[in-house]
């Protein structure tokens, strides 16, 4: 699995991903803000992909005007959380809106909390400003051609199923899938649901 750590752009990390892959041709799946990289990949070479799957993810630029500028602000503001009183604070704050109610203070939001902190503050501004210049994706995603999968999770506040559904109609031959019971962190609240449906994707 790649590590992005100091790369700073969405493109820098396609290009990580594409010098790491061990095959000539592959299956991609990304989820949340590696869906965003697995679409730039899509974008660099797409003769490689043999399968494509988004999960929790989306295709839209950084929205002009203010809903752009509320959501730079918001980054920004973790940001400072993340740099003044650490990663593990960060975390609590932000994943609390990314998963299920039900699992708020449970076993597995603190292991969530845990991945969180294993990274460094400059890696999380690294990351931010990745997703504030991150490229509009939907005719990446309208050009696909291969075996495509959408899902995200039922209940995922941060990257609803609406956007899914519009994600859909750029590739009508996809298949969307929403995971129940599930928040934004699809792959850790409902793993068995999720290995299931890539199982399916990757038997397509």
């Amino acid at each position: 699995m790649p590590t992005y750590k100091s790369l700073a752009s969405i493109e820098e990390m396609a290009r990580h991903v594409l010098a790491l892959a061990p095959l000539d041709r592959f299956s991609l799946a990304g989820h949340s803000m590696g869906g965003r990289v697995a679409l730039e990949v899509m974008r660099l070479a797409p003769e490689r992909i043999e399968r494509f799957a988004l999960l929790d993810s989306g295709v839209a630029p950084l929205a002009a005007g203010a809903p752009g500028e509320r959501e730079r602000t918001q980054r920004l503001a973790l940001l400072r959380v993340a740099r003044e009183q650490g990663m593990r604070a960060m975390g609590r704050q932000w994943a609390r809106g990314m998963v299920h109610s039900s699992r708020l203070e449970t076993p597995l939001f603190e292991k969530i909390i845990e991945m969180i902190a294993r990274n460094t503050p400059d890696d999380f501004e690294a990351q931010i400003l990745a997703l504030l210049a991150r490229p509009d994706s939907g005719p990446v995603l309208a050009a696909v051609r291969c075996p495509t999968l959408l899902a995200c999770g039922r209940q995922d506040a941060w990257s609803p199923l609406a956007r899914h559904e519009d994600m859909q109609r750029l590739v009508p031959s996809s298949r969307l899938l929403a995971i129940e019971d599930s928040g934004h962190m699809t792959t850790m609240e409902q793993p068995t649901a999720v290995s299931r449906a890539l199982l399916d994707w990757l038997a397509a």
